[in-house]
């Protein structure tokens, strides 16, 4: 209804939209950047943001940039995951066998990983989400995923991401010696007023809207309610779109905006 009302080609402010239509903010480039260069020089980054700020969709954008002819992506996120079930997870990634027991899967990652970047000329690169989660024991086994070629640079790129107490959690006197191993540090923020205005005004022109449907008042509300964090933009957005049309406006003002946030309370 949405899209019949505004004129839209599909719903704007969700998630499943192609990789470039993703507004690109100057922290979204900056990280994107920080990344590629860790990629290529095979190192061992650490991303940290707060919940709906864009991590996810920054990876999503990564691993479509990457060449697959020079690249293996590997994605994981498992809260409870150890290092078994890392080197298993990684192997049925790479298309690898990975046995039952720890130490063989761990005798085979190192295998499967050597051939890939040697034999075969692919880099792999390992994303582990989500990872405020993991146990101590599985952040610092890290070292070894890392550091298994102890006299050669590392045959994988590795990055880290999860929410802002990760950044603090790793300078624990416990996961001193994989804090000091990170190469690659970005923390991702909310966007800026002027970007959270942008940012609405992009979704809606790649969602097919001719104009800007948002008054500047019901921005100014939406970035203040929203700390410029985009899964929160997105879920006031969408609701003020609703709100709007069954009053029958064509322009989302301040009251729609307070009327959303206050059902969100």
């Amino acid at each position: 209804m949405i899209k019949t009302f505004f004129g839209f080609t599909h719903v704007p402010f969700t998630k499943e939209i192609p990789t470039e239509f993703i507004f690109p903010s100057k922290a979204h480039q900056e990280l994107i950047a920080r990344l590629q260069f860790a990629i290529e020089n095979r190192l061992f980054s650490l991303v940290t943001g707060d919940i709906g700020s864009g991590k996810s969709t920054a990876i999503r954008t990564l691993a479509s940039s990457l060449d697959p002819s020079r690249y293996r992506f590997v994605y994981l996120s498992e809260s409870r995951m150890s290092p078994r079930i890392f080197y298993q997870e990684v192997l049925y990634q790479l298309d690898t066998e990975p046995g039952f027991l720890q130490a063989t899967a761990k005798r085979r990652f190192v295998e499967t990983i050597r051939d890939f970047y040697e034999k075969h000329h692919i880099l792999p690169v390992i994303v582990i989400d989500e990872g405020q989660e993991l146990s101590t024991t599985m952040i610092n086994e890290l070292r070894f995923v890392i550091n298994f070629d102890v006299d050669s640079a590392s045959p994988l790129a590795l990055i880290l991401t999860g929410q802002p107490e990760l950044k603090d959690r790793m300078k624990l006197r416990a996961l001193r010696a994989i804090d000091q191993r990170i190469n690659v540090r970005f923390h991702l923020g909310g966007l800026s007023e002027e970007e959270t205005k942008d940012y609405i005004f992009h979704s809606l022109r790649k969602a097919g809207g001719t104009h800007m449907f948002f008054s500047e008042d019901a921005i100014k509300a939406i970035y203040v309610h929203s700390n410029g964090i985009p899964r929160i933009i997105n879920s006031i957005c969408t609701n003020c779109l609703v709100v709007a049309m069954t009053s029958e406006q064509h322009t989302v003002d301040a009251t729609n905006v307070a009327r959303v946030v206050s059902e969100r309370q």
